[in-house]
């Protein structure tokens, strides 16, 4: 879902409209019963924040899902909850997805884990714990956050390729990896899809449809068949296009 907040600060800073009191009340039961339920094993390191359109406030209501990330709490506890939590909200949301990671995935010097600290930073609002590992101090949006955001394009693809993978996961990493080229070129920065795809194919007309087409597959609009996700995995297709511009113009992780 598109942040319309989402860009760049006048000194290049990432800006986002990730806060807590634009999440809307539809909401809050969610929200309410992840931190009952996380309250109930948290040590004194735990974390729990929200991200994603519940935390921009651009969520819909039984269309959205909602999204926690939990640090250094138990992976049995994040895939009994989000099942739990999933199943008690159906009505209100598409799902409840708790991502899972450890305070040292945030501490050190590589692409992934600066990537991670913008992340943390910049789209995820904090809901419960000591909230230690989040920089207090904004991000450029930059040459380096794209690479860590989306580094990983050209192993993803290597993955997809020796795999079987569904079309949506594709589609929805290959165009918010277009959006880490479209940002770098354009001197702004996204992280949306619908946007990387209009602006890739003003770059490239040529590939306009064939962004179009990953966007329908990102969107759940349409699934293609197993013949036209090969084509698109293939060499020359549309997603190893992306990688080359993305190893061009951002750089993949080493």
């Amino acid at each position: 879902m598109l942040d319309p907040l989402e860009g760049l600060n006048a000194d290049g800073t990432i800006r986002t409209g990730a806060s807590r009191d634009r999440v809307s009340p539809d909401f809050e039961p969610v929200i309410a019963a992840a931190l009952q339920a996380f309250v109930a094993i948290a040590d004194d390191s735990a974390e729990l924040h929200l991200y994603g359109s519940v935390a921009t406030g651009t969520a819909r209501r039984g269309r959205s899902d909602v999204d926690l990330l939990a640090i250094d709490a138990p992976e049995t506890w994040c895939r009994e909850t989000e099942r739990e939590l999933s199943a008690r909200f159906a009505a209100l949301c598409r799902g409840v997805a708790i991502g899972r990671g450890t305070a040292g995935d945030y501490l050190g010097d590589t692409d992934q884990e600066y990537g991670n600290r913008v992340f943390l930073r910049h789209y995820c609002v904090p809901l419960a714990g000591p909230d230690a590992v989040r920089s207090r101090s904004p991000f450029p949006g930059d040459v380096r956050a794209a690479r860590g955001f989306n580094g990983d394009i050209g192993i993803r693809l290597a993955e997809w390729r020796a795999g079987t993978v569904a079309a949506r996961p594709v589609a929805r990493k290959t165009l918010f990896a277009a959006a880490g080229v479209v940002s770098v070129l354009d001197g702004t920065w996204t992280t949306d899809r619908g946007t990387a795809a209009r602006r890739w194919g003003e770059r490239r007309p040529h590939q306009a449809d064939q962004m179009a087409m990953l966007l329908a597959w990102a969107e759940d609009h349409r699934t293609p068949s197993p013949a036209e996700l090969r084509a698109a995995l293939a060499p020359g297709g549309i997603v190893a296009d992306v990688v080359a511009a993305f190893e061009a113009t951002v750089g993949l992780w080493s």
